[in-house]
């Protein structure tokens, strides 16, 4: 018999998938997109298929990692908001001990991965680590901590990036400020369905550093995307797939944005909408990985 836990008597390997939030594959996906992004445009759309499995598989074992550590930091905070009471180390179905287990195993798995780039891609996989780590401590005492957040997300394109070429470019760094004024916007959406726990609680976000100005700082993050990523299609001659793709994002992200205007908001329209900045993601992806033909 399947060993089970105390509280809900689920499979302990069950848990374990919530813990990874296995089950909530759009916040994996989301991580995946810029690291995608990236190693088809720095390959002009033809990437070594091994590397592709090793960015897939290492964005996973990230972003795991990544899960496991931000409960492990927030385990006593988690059961006061709504949204994340159920979570398995906050709802006391698994113990401490058994969640750093867990975080040491994932973040193993993308050590052992990162051994198969190449030196600068290494070193950047090395410099990640710290983001990953403080970004769950970062709410704590910095008002801005999606801006954290999205630095570490930032790393998947550079890792990825390089992992191809050896080196950083011009438009390696348009696709990096691209990809941290993405993160910026769809985590303040995000953030935003737990203002009112986070101010009782006492914890930072953008959303609550923002205010009743979140709404038009997301849609300045979202147009600062869109203009990066339309130098992007200049510097690296992107064919018209890309534009149209973009193009397709761009009305996708402005209607998101006049959603947010709005005065009456379900709460659930906030992951609603952070769920279709994953579809985006996969359409610029698809325009980037036609748009590189020449």
């Amino acid at each position: 018999m399947l060993e089970t836990t105390e509280n809900n008597q689920q499979p302990v390997w069950l848990v374990i998938l919530k813990l990874l939030r296995w089950h909530k594959p759009e916040g994996r996906l989301i991580l995946m997109i810029p690291a995608l992004w990236a190693v088809f445009l720095a390959a002009a759309g033809k990437p070594p298929l091994p590397l592709v499995g090793v960015i897939i598989v290492g964005s996973i074992a990230t972003s795991a990692a990544g899960c496991v550590v931000n409960d492990l930091w927030d385990r006593d905070i988690d059961p006061q908001v709504e949204r994340t009471r159920d979570r398995p180390l906050a709802a006391r179905s698994l113990s401490l001990k058994v969640g750093i287990i867990v975080g040491i195993v994932a973040l193993a798995c993308a050590a052992v991965l990162a051994f198969y780039l190449n030196s600068l891609s290494f070193w950047l996989s090395v410099a990640a680590v710290p983001m990953i780590l403080l970004y769950p401590g970062a709410k704590r005492v910095f008002p801005v901590p999606q801006l954290v957040l999205s630095i570490a997300w930032g790393f998947a394109v550079l890792i990825s990036w390089s992992a191809v070429t050896g080196n950083l470019s011009t438009s390696t760094w348009l696709l990096w400020g691209a990809t941290v004024l993405w993160t910026l916007a769809f985590d303040t959406i995000y953030a935003m369905s737990d203002r009112e726990d986070d101010r009782r609680i006492g914890v930072n976000s953008s959303a609550l550093f923002f205010g009743d100005y979140a709404p038009t700082v997301i849609g300045i993050f979202l147009a600062g995307t869109i203009f990066l990523f339309v130098e992007l299609g200049v510097v690296a001659h992107l064919n018209f797939a890309f534009w149209i793709s973009l193009a397709i994002a761009t009305i996708a992200w402005f209607w998101q944005y006049l959603r947010l205007r709005q005065s009456e908001i379900p709460r659930q329209a906030y992951g609603q909408m952070f769920n279709q900045n994953v579809w985006i993601g996969f359409c610029i992806l698809a325009g980037l990985i036609v748009g590189s033909f020449s």
